[in-house]
This record gives structure tokens, C-alpha cells and sequence, in this order.
């Protein structure tokens, strides 16, 4: 590895037919072209994709929302309604390793486009669907976003105060999550394919994909029977005071730090109980056992409190954690934003793009030789029609001309 490669070099020479909009495709796709792969994304000559003007129109040609998921890839426009248009796809689908799609249900199958049409062209290719809901489901002709993975995958039903209604966790697990476990699927399909030639089609489902992250609850179910409740700021597994967020000064919406004194560990209450000066209670049998403590969990919060609401969440975090005791202040977006230390690592990056100048955005997290791989700007529209019509299917300017004059191309 080169010193400024940085994990980039990983898929070198791999080529990604990118047929895919809005997050959970896109998350899928951006990870590979972080590591390497050429990832080509084929959008309408009109629009593009519809999360480059998510909300409305921004600053500049694009939605950072499109910026945020589309980086380092190439973008052709192709007119997929004209047979021309149509017949380039399939000829970009012979020379690619990997194709993902996340349209609609049945809409690839409808355009031709789908699984056993493109296995007859490249039968070593890696074809990957993603849907809201699997094949054979009740649900599976259904439209699926985000928010609706998660409520229909028992996500939101362990989300949200004891007592209140279920909520949706503000990352958006049900997209970018099930994009993380298609890129994981496809990096084992391609492996697999340097041994034996054979291609893959993988599928996932939004629904299905949640309900892999939450192996935790039905763990809960299973040893007790019944549906793993909402844990509000504890677990599902059971609260073990204290556990959870204790107001710290200042008062503002996130000035919280959370505090875990872990069931497995004994000495987490007793170093805590230091921390907040009282040592008098170290062995008191009222509070020395989590059972005990849970007993008057109100109790042991309020005492816990009283000393974080003298400290701000930073204090707080700092003096509990050198104390041994698994602490975080709660951050916003604009902390994590402007703190330096994950531009320094690489962890944050800022790239230049054509026409919006300098935008700064989280990378990949994880770091090949000490640092994640580059971050290139995401793709204007089209920007990239010649070269990768060239470079993929070796079609001269006067081609291409004739292409971007019938509107095949935009």
C-alpha cells in the first residue's frame, strides 16, 4: 500500500454498475467506491437521482443530503425508456463485477433490466437488490422508506420511554444500516468469485436487514417470553441503576452525560459512589447489588444527579471515565462537527467540490494503516458520460456525439 492510498486501492479494478437512489442503495455503493471499486452511477438525463434536490433547491446544483451519499463515484446520464439508452446499461453490465438496484418493486424486472436477463450477459456478476420488504412477504409489492424498516422490524417498538408510544431512532438504521450489510454481502460474493468464476444475486430486505440489529431483543424474548419492551435511556436486557442520562449544567437540550455501571462489574458503583463523595455507602446492603438498587432506582438517579448537575456533560464524562466508569457526554451534530480531532484522524473530511467550494463531511470509519480511505467530491450529473462510455465501452467522441444528439445520454 502506498502511503496516500489509504485503503483506496482495496477494489481496484473492480467496476460497479450503480442503479441506485436516495440512501440505502447509495449507502451500499458509496462504501465501495471509498475502498476502490469504479463506481459508475447510470441516473435520469433530466433529474438524476431525486435526493439531489431532496427538499427543494439548495445552495448550489446539489442537496448535501446527495453529497453525503453519493462521494467518490462517477455519474452517466442514460435515457433508460430509449432502446439505445437501454441497450448501453446492458453493455455496461457485461463489463461490470457488481450491479445494485433499489428501485421500486418489480420496476427492473419491468425495464428489462432484471436479475436473469443481466446473469445471461455476465454470468460472474454480482447482482444486488435491495427492497423494503423480502420476496415471499405479505408486504413485498409494498413502497418502503427509512422510518417504515424500522417500525415494521420491532426497531421503534423497543424505541422510546417506558410508558410512551414507540419512536424512531434519529440515525437512519432501516437505509444506511441495510446498505452496510449488502456492501458486506458483496465484498464476500466477490471473494468468493476470485476462487471460483461464480457469480452471486444477493437480496435484501429493509425489514429483514433491522431485525439483524436488534438480536439483542429477541435474546430478551427468548429468556423471558414475552416481547422485549421499550428501554428508554437503559436496555432491553434490563435497566441496572444507575444507567442512563443525568442532567449536567448549563441546562440546554443535550447538556447530559450518560453513565453505565455495568451488572458484571461490582466495581463500577463503588468507584462511582467515590467519585460523587459518597464512600459511606460502599458495602451498604441497600444499594450494593443491582437488585437492591433497582429497588430504589429513583433514589440512586437523584443521588447520581445531585453531583452531575454542578459539572458540565464534558467534566462530567471526563471525571467519571479517569474514575474507570463508562461515561459520554451527550454531543450534537455541531460539536461532533467542530471537533478537530476527527478531522485530524480523518474521520471527517473536506473535499473540494466543482461548484459548491469546500464541503466537509464524515468519511468511512475505518482506518486502513492509520487512516480511513480519500474522500472525493460526490458527481455533478452526468459529469462523467464520456470518459466512463470510453473507458468502459471503448465508444469513440464521434459515438458518444451521436449519443448525447439522440438524448440517449444527457
Amino acid at each position: 500500500m502506498t502511503s496516500n492510498s489509504f485503503g483506496a486501492d482495496c477494489l481496484s479494478g473492480i467496476r460497479v454498475l450503480d442503479m441506485t437512489q436516495f440512501e440505502a442503495g447509495p449507502s451500499c455503493t458509496e462504501v465501495l467506491a471509498w475502498l476502490g471499486a469504479e463506481v459508475v452511477k447510470v441516473e435520469n438525463p433530466a433529474a438524476g437521482d431525486p435526493g439531489r434536490k431532496l427538499g427543494g433547491p439548495g445552495p448550489g446544483p446539489d442537496h448535501p443530503y446527495f453529497l453525503e451519499f453519493n462521494a467518490n463515484k462517477k455519474s452517466i446520464t442514460v435515457n433508460l425508456k430509449d432502446p439505445k439508452g437501454l441497450q448501453l446499461v446492458k453493455d455496461m453490465a457485461a463489463k461490470a463485477d457488481v450491479m445494485v438496484e433499489n428501485f421500486a418493486p418489480g420496476a427492473i424486472e419491468r425495464l428489462g433490466l432484471g436479475y436473469e436477463v443481466i446473469k445471461a450477459i455476465n454470468p460472474s456478476i454480482v447482482y444486488c437488490q435491495v427492497k423494503g420488504f423480502g420476496e415471499g412477504s405479505p408486504y413485498e409489492k409494498n413502497l418502503a422508506f427509512d422510518m417504515i424498516a424500522q417500525a415494521c422490524s420491532g426497531i421503534m417498538s423497543t424505541t422510546g420511554e417506558l410508558d410512551g408510544r414507540p419512536l424512531k431512532p434519529g440515525p437512519s438504521l432501516g437505509d444506511t444500516g441495510t446498505g452496510m450489510l449488502l456492501a458486506i454481502s458483496v465484498l464476500g460474493a466477490l471473494f468468493r468469485r476470485s476462487r471460483t468464476g461464480e457469480g452471486e444475486h444477493l437480496q435484501v430486505a429493509m425489514q429483514d436487514a433491522m431485525m439483524h440489529y436488534l438480536r439483542i431483543a429477541f435474546a430478551v424474548q427468548a429468556a423471558t417470553g414475552k416481547a422485549a419492551p421499550r428501554a428508554a435511556d437503559t436496555s432491553v436486557t434490563g435497566g441496572n441503576p444507575p444507567m442512563g442520562t443525568f442532567p449536567c449544567k448549563g441546562g440546554g437540550p443535550n447538556d447530559y452525560v450518560y453513565v453505565y455501571t455495568s451488572r458484571a462489574n461490582p466495581e463500577h458503583w463503588r468507584r462511582l459512589l467515590a467519585v460523587i463523595g459518597r464512600e459511606d455507602l460502599i458495602g451498604d446492603a441497600r444499594y450494593d447489588s443491582p437488585a437492591a438498587r433497582a429497588e430504589r432506582k429513583q433514589e440512586v438517579d437523584e443521588m447520581v444527579a445531585a453531583w452531575t448537575r454542578q459539572h458540565d456533560k464534558h467534566e462530567a464524562m471526563e471525571i467519571i471515565g479517569a474514575a474507570g466508569i463508562p461515561a459520554g457526554a451527550v454531543l450534537d451534530t455541531m460539536e461532533l462537527y467542530n471537533e478537530k480531532s476527527f478531522e485530524d484522524r480523518g474521520i471527517i473530511q473536506t473535499f473540494e467540490h466543482p461548484e459548491r467550494g469546500a464541503f466537509k463531511m464524515v468519511a468511512w470509519p475505518v482506518r486502513f494503516g492509520g487512516r480511513p480511505p480519500e474522500l472525493k467530491p460526490a458527481p455533478l450529473l452526468g459529469a462523467n458520460n464520456d470518459d466512463v462510455l470510453a473507458g468502459w465501452l471503448g465508444l469513440g467522441k464521434d459515438q458518444i456525439g451521436d449519443l448525447r444528439t439522440g438524448k440517449v445520454i444527457g
